[in-house]
This record gives structure tokens, C-alpha cells and sequence, in this order.
């Protein structure tokens, strides 16, 4: 790996389970990792690790985001990246995410606008089919809203993108901001 220069940043990916939120994650690892050091938060890795116990209310989903936050902020505090790879359905904890980051360094919210009937065709899982029958509740989308970002910096549909083209765009938001990837 070679060294960095320029700022510390992270990504927030955002959007609908089933979005392409992970995918668009492994993208960006797969490329960034020959030059950077690259931590990455999933929220379902976040919640079992770093938030297990919280409940998917309103407040333990924003304690959630917060939390995320504030580990990316470390990171970023010390020149590294981040991509964080999370519903987070609500505008406020992803902008207190975004103030604990721009503390030190770079943030780039990517709402991956992915139309929510496109999610539930991908659903493997079928966790939204269970969450229309009411088996879970609180499901982002189903039962529970997502508000759409007063602020993304940049937005992506993936049923129109390709992943490399989905990470080509997130590339060119942090080159603007004086993020150095390659």
C-alpha cells in the first residue's frame, strides 16, 4: 500500500435494504485499497458488533447512525477512509454523522435512490415480503419511513448504474473536495 496524502474522508451510503448498498461498498474497497488504508462499517455488522442490544425504534436507529459517525470520525481524524454502508432512514442522524466527520476531514453522503419496487425484486431474503405480512415490524420502506437527505452529495439509482459506474461518480464528488484515491 502506498502512503496517502490529502484528507482523511468517508462515504455514507444510504438508501432502501436492498439498494445496492453493499455492493457499491465492495466497489469502492476493491479499488481504494491499493492506495489507502479502508475501513468498512456495515450497519448489519455494526449493529452486532458496536450496537447490539439497540432496537430498530426511531432513537436506538438514530444511536446507531451516531455511533457510526463518531468511529468514522476517529478514523477520518487520522487520515483514513471510510465507507459506511447503512439504511440510516433518518436526515438528522445522518447530518449529525456528517458533522462529526467534517470535524476532520472529508464526508460524501451517496443516496443511492434505488426505487423501493426494484429493492423488493432483489430481496433474496424476502425480508420485505415478511415485513408486508407484518412478521417484522419497524421496516424501513414497509412500516417505517426513510426520509429522503436534505444534503446528498451525490445520488445514484443503481437500477441505471452499474456498480462501476456508481463508484466512478462517488470518485469524482471526493476528487472535487481534494480527496487524492489514486
Amino acid at each position: 500500500m502506498t502512503p496517502t496524502t490529502g484528507p482523511g474522508f468517508a462515504v455514507l451510503l444510504t438508501g432502501f435494504s436492498g439498494a445496492g448498498k453493499s455492493t457499491v461498498a465492495e466497489e469502492l474497497l476493491r479499488r481504494w485499497t491499493p492506495q489507502r488504508a479502508v475501513t468498512v462499517l456495515d450497519g448489519d455488522i455494526v449493529r452486532t458488533m458496536l450496537s447490539h442490544g439497540l432496537s430498530f425504534s426511531r432513537e436506538d436507529r438514530d444511536l446507531n447512525i451516531r455511533r457510526i459517525g463518531w468511529v468514522a470520525a476517529e478514523v477520518v481524524r487520522h487520515g483514513g477512509a471510510v465507507i459506511i454502508a447503512a439504511i440510516a432512514p433518518y436526515d438528522g442522524a445522518r447530518e449529525q454523522a456528517r458533522d462529526m466527520v467534517e470535524e476532520y476531514g472529508v464526508f460524501g453522503l451517496v443516496h443511492l435512490s434505488t426505487p423501493l419496487e426494484v429493492c423488493e425484486a432483489r430481496d433474496v431474503k424476502g425480508l420485505y415480503a415478511r415485513a408486508r405480512t407484518g412478521e417484522i415490524a419497524s421496516f424501513t420502506g414497509v412500516s417505517d419511513p426513510y426520509e429522503l437527505p436534505s444534503r446528498p452529495d451525490v445520488v445514484i439509482d443503481t437500477s441505471q448504474l452499474a456498480v462501476e459506474e456508481s463508484a466512478d461518480a462517488i470518485a469524482v464528488y471526493l476528487r472535487l473536495r481534494g480527496v487524492t484515491l489514486a
